[in-house]
């Protein structure tokens, strides 16, 4: 259990983190700060890094995967424009922080991972953290979650070789999709929007992920190196 003092220093951290790395970067939409402010980043990470959490850089969280820098968390759900009444869908639950950032935003948040050991780590966080719109699921997410079809919102957190077919498909009229794209150590991070039976995108800045494994993204045995992000 973390002592006052320790809470108030991660709460320190927390409001330098936003103010250093995302403020000063052009990131006004008031709902992302006070998301990024509010959770506890430091749960989300491996014990003997905790006191690096709040630093402006990847970290690694074990099975090949990474929780991304603080900023490109901010920038990616501030590209999805929430306004709070969003069904949204995550590919690649991860430690499960970017889950706890949407769902802070977002009526409701659906997250898959296919490593079951990090979906079972990111089910206790929540649960301490007493958060009820996050629902885990585990399997494939480069086919998306057809049965909960369609969101508002979609976000993949690893790198495609290029958009998912069905992510596209399971978008609701309006909704976005924020993803990386490109080769294997280098990507494009891009914003998809559904207009009626079309699609809009958008490309936003020079990004490197880990490989979106599945069907509809690299095949099995190509994340052998983190994300820089």
């Amino acid at each position: 259990m973390l002592t006052d003092h320790q809470d108030d220093i991660y709460l320190e951290q927390r409001e330098r983190m936003v103010r250093d790395q995302i403020e000063r970067r052009g990131i006004r939409t008031q709902s992302v700060l006070e998301a990024m402010r509010a959770v506890p980043r430091h749960l989300f990470v491996l014990p003997d890094q905790q006191k690096f959490a709040y630093s402006d850089g990847a970290m690694r969280i074990g099975h090949g995967q990474t929780i991304s820098q603080p900023y490109i968390v901010a920038l990616m759900t501030d590209l999805l424009k929430l306004r709070g009444d969003e069904k949204v869908l995550e590919v690649g639950t991860g430690s499960g922080y970017q889950a706890a950032v949407l769902a802070h935003i977002a009526k409701e948040v659906h997250t898959i991972e296919r490593h079951v050991a990090l979906s079972e780590n990111a089910a206790l966080i929540f649960e301490e953290l007493g958060s009820e719109n996050i629902y885990l699921h585990i399997g494939d997410g480069t086919l998306g979650l057809p049965d909960q079809a369609p969101f508002q919102g979609i976000m993949v957190t690893a790198a495609a070789p290029k958009v998912p077919p069905a992510l596209l498909d399971q978008l609701d009229d309006g909704g976005k999709l924020v993803l990386p794209v490109g080769r294997r150590f280098s990507q494009v991070l891009e914003v998809w929007q559904r207009v009626g039976a079309k699609y809009k995108q958008e490309t936003v800045t020079a990004v490197a992920f880990v490989p979106l494994i599945g069907e509809e993204g690299w095949p099995e045995g190509a994340e052998d190196r983190s994300h820089l992000w």
